[in-house]
């Protein structure tokens, strides 16, 4: 009954959307006091919807967690022997389950909207409403119709398949669902923008209820990201922790998209200006993450991250791609025009920082676009090109740093109108930082130029991002601000780890025997023994390297090469030992007839500072909810006294701090 009680939610949902998308093109339609009675049901649909869809994904975890397998897709993604953690996260760790999750959040987010928001007209919210039920109608058919979840097998199996040992990992449970939930913030994004294009009411409240969603979807967007990075760079065994990989693409897009769209909605929303470029970003954001989902689903990429190899899913993906952005940049070309222009700004302005910074990471959006779709469009004529760091990296710095720069400077400018000459000082500050620390790093050795400008901008992205708070009482400074700071902060740090990867790694490759050692770096490594061991689900063979630094007390790493039986697949299991400056990164590979075994190490200075940046980030992330919650709730009570002024110095987040 697992299986049926979860399809007939499914169905229920399915029927749900429709009358959420049907219930909210009426109230569009409505003219002031005479709204349709059909009309009124929007809401309560889209809450509906949330539980149903819910009672849905429940019902296949369940299934998951006693391992039912009379559902095909429990029987062809789990096995009775593998840990629990490892089937309940297989639950989405498959094509048909990493849909159903994503209806299931996509769902969750339109019951959310219709249950607490009420800042919008209704018109716009039914508009949005009837987005967000067309949306999740398309992935209740391609659910339903091409990728049943809860699909009963004619004969129960004996045994499952089990998950890709790959996918057998704690990071998992973490990695999907956050970019899933990321990916389906950036729709109630869309469908927000869409419902106030439609209606014409875009304007700073309209922002002020997008904005949480943009933040919410780019926190856990960098979280996800971030996590995925580290997977990668400990389970693969390959040392690497980007790769420009499609998939891996196929995140960042939405990402870069959803950075560009969470500052023109903060200036729309401060300041009643980027009206059509926010909503143009609006749209361009889910369309990289619809674009994401048929790269990944469709069969047309070869990958770990990718599920469905089923040509005719791919079609269905396709399909519904076409018909949301398609139709939504159709609607764009339409009624954009219809939409006020807003306050005018100065480019040497905030505003004018913040526009430029827009440009350029729409450069970089385009530059990965195009890598990745290039050897897709000309695999179909016959022609197999691989596109990898030498186009990815030159061509995204060519962009990325000229937004750095103006990064560091463009939260010192004032809003509206400003001289650059008031902020020579600090704009000198940060020349001498960029220059002296290029030069000090050149004089110790030769490097190639994009570690060299990236441990440069690094430091002095680092120093701008607390510039800010150059001559404010910390104590007073809001929340929000203290949000960008970190996440500048984060971003600093990040870069510095990227550049001191690429800068600094050291690798050594060697031939060991028993009792053989080698060097790599300040690190001395001896192969103790080789030995067999047995897991829950696999057999490896492990090596006990012992390592020690400048003859310091030895170290023992265990890396491994794994042996999965169901299904059968072989692995290589990284050992890392992490120090404050780095880590060091040991594999084992085959055996050579002599009886010496490969051993593969790297020394990578710095290289976590790519993965704390990343939390720092999603955390300045987190604290600008907060704080923008925050001003928010403020601001609404100064309208409600009437304090017009005050309202509008709380929407930018410099409302004197009332006496005590």
């Amino acid at each position: 009954m697992i299986a049926e009680i979860g399809l007939a939610a499914l169905w229920l949902a399915a029927a749900l959307a429709v009358l959420q998308m049907v219930s909210g093109a009426l109230a569009l339609r409505s003219a002031e006091g005479e709204a349709n009675p059909l009309a009124i049901y929007a809401r309560p649909a889209a809450v509906m919807q949330a539980l149903l869809a819910g009672l849905a994904f429940a019902m296949l975890v369940w299934a998951f967690a006693v391992t039912d397998l009379s559902v095909k897709l429990v029987a062809a993604n789990s096995h009775s022997m593998k840990p629990m953690i490892y089937k309940l996260t297989g639950t989405w760790g498959n094509h048909e389950g990493s849909m159903l999750l994503w209806v299931g959040v996509l769902a969750l987010s339109g019951g959310l909207i219709a249950l607490f928001e009420r800042r919008l007209p209704e018109r716009t919210m039914g508009a949005t409403l009837a987005v967000q039920g067309f949306v999740a109608l398309g992935f209740y058919a391609f659910l339903l119709l091409s990728s049943n979840p809860f699909e009963r097998l004619p004969v129960p199996a004996i045994e499952g398949s089990g998950l890709n040992p790959l996918l057998q990992d704690i990071g998992l449970a973490f990695h999907p669902p956050t970019l899933y939930a990321g990916y389906v913030g950036l729709s109630v994004a869309f469908s927000l923008a869409m419902g106030a294009l439609l209606t014409r009411e875009v304007n700073p409240t309209f922002a002020r209820v997008m904005r949480p969603w943009v933040l919410g979807a780019w926190v856990l967007l960098t979280f996800g990201i971030t996590a995925g990075s580290y997977w990668a760079y400990y389970e693969l065994g390959w040392g690497g922790w980007w790769f420009w990989d499609p998939v891996e693409n196929a995140s960042l897009m939405p990402w870069l998209a959803a950075t560009a769209l969470l500052h023109s909605v903060a200036v729309l929303a401060a300041r009643d200006a980027l009206r059509t470029w926010t909503i143009m970003l609006g749209v361009l954001a889910f369309s990289m993450s619809m674009l994401g989902t048929f790269l990944v689903r469709s069969g047309v990429l070869t990958s770990v991250h990718a599920f469905a190899v089923d040509p005719e899913r791919g079609a269905f993906i396709l399909v519904l791609l076409g018909l949301y952005i398609g139709g939504a940049f159709t609607i764009f070309a339409l009624r954009a025009g219809a939409v006020a222009e807003g306050k005018r700004f100065s480019f040497s302005s905030r505003e004018g920082a913040l526009v430029f910074n827009n440009v350029m990471l729409s450069a970089i959006l385009a530059i990965v676009l195009l890598g990745t779709l290039y050897p897709l469009v000309t695999e179909a004529f016959d022609v197999r090109v691989s596109v990898g760091p030498p186009y990815f990296n030159p061509a995204s710095a060519m962009f990325a740093i000229p937004m750095f720069l103006v990064m560091a400077v463009g939260p010192l400018l004032r809003w509206k109108e400003d001289s650059p000459r008031r902020i020579r000082f600090e704009v000198l500050l940060l020349a001498v930082i960029l220059i002296g620390v290029i030069g000090l790093v050149s004089f110790f050795g030769q490097f190639a130029l994009l570690p060299l400008l990236g441990l440069g901008l690094a430091a002095a992205l680092g120093v701008a991002a607390f510039l800010p708070l150059r001559g404010r009482k910390l104590t007073r400074v809001p929340v929000a601000t203290w949000g960008m700071v970190l996440a500048h902060f984060g971003i600093a740090v990040s870069l510095f780890g990227m550049a001191s990867e690429g800068a600094f790694t050291q690798e050594r490759l060697a031939a060991v025997a028993p009792g053989g050692s080698d060097q790599v770096g300040d690190y001395t490594f001896t192969l103790q023994s080789v030995n067999p061991v047995a897991g829950p689900n696999w057999t490896a063979i492990e090596a006990r390297i012992a390592v020690s630094r400048d003859g310091g007390t030895p170290v023992i790493l265990t890396p491994q090469a794994r042996n999965f039986w169901s299904p059968a697949q072989s692995t290589s299991e990284s050992a890392l030992l992490t120090r404050w400056d780095g880590q060091l990164y040991a594999v084992i590979g085959n055996q050579a007839a002599d009886g010496r075994w490969q051993i593969r190490m790297w020394w990578k200075p710095f290289v976590t500072f790519i993965w704390y940046g990343g939390l720092l980030i999603a955390l300045g992330g987190v604290l600008s909810i907060i704080g923008r919650v925050r001003v928010d709730m403020k601001r609404r009570k100064a309208v409600s006294l009437g304090d017009e002024r005050r309202a509008d110095l709380e929407a930018l987040g410099t409302a004197p701090v009332p006496a005590e």
